[in-house]
C-alpha cells in the first residue's frame, strides 16, 4: 500500500497534460495530486531549465528552497538544481545515468523526505 506523506505535491512534468492526467488515472494516482499538475507545454520551459519547477513552486505557494523534487532522469535533476531546490533521484541503481541514484523503491521516500524536513528547520 502506497504511504503518501502530509506533504503538499505536484507534478511537474515536459508531458502534455492530457498525458500526465491520463497516467496518474492508469496509475490511481491522480487523487493524490488534485489538480496540482503542471506542464511544460503550458509553462514553456522545458527540462534542463528551471522555468518549469519555480512556476510549480509559485503556484503551490512556496519558495524554492523549499522544494523536493523526485525526478528520474538527468535533466529533471539539473532543472531542479537550477532552480534551487533539493533534488532526489529516483530509479535502479546502476540505471546509466549519469548522476547517482537516491532511491530504488517509493517505500524508502516517506522517510527521505521526513530526513530532508528535519534539516530544514
Amino acid at each position: 500500500m502506497l504511504q503518501i506523506t502530509p506533504f503538499a505535491k505536484c507534478v511537474a512534468s515536459s508531458g502534455p497534460r492530457e498525458k500526465i492526467a491520463r497516467a496518474l488515472a492508469v496509475t490511481a494516482l491522480a487523487p493524490y495530486f488534485g489538480g496540482n499538475i503542471f506542464s511544460s507545454y503550458e509553462v514553456g520551459s522545458w527540462k534542463p531549465e528551471p522555468g518549469l519547477f519555480l512556476h510549480a513552486a509559485m503556484a503551490m505557494g512556496f519558495p524554492p528552497s523549499r522544494c523536493v523534487v523526485i525526478e528520474d532522469s538527468d535533466v529533471g535533476i539539473k532543472a531542479a538544481v537550477a532552480a534551487g531546490m533539493k533534488a532526489l533521484r529516483f530509479g535502479p541503481p546502476d540505471d546509466g545515468g549519469s548522476l547517482p541514484t537516491d532511491f530504488s523503491h517509493m517505500g524508502e521516500l516517506p522517510a527521505l523526505l521526513a530526513r530532508i524536513a528535519k534539516q530544514g528547520r
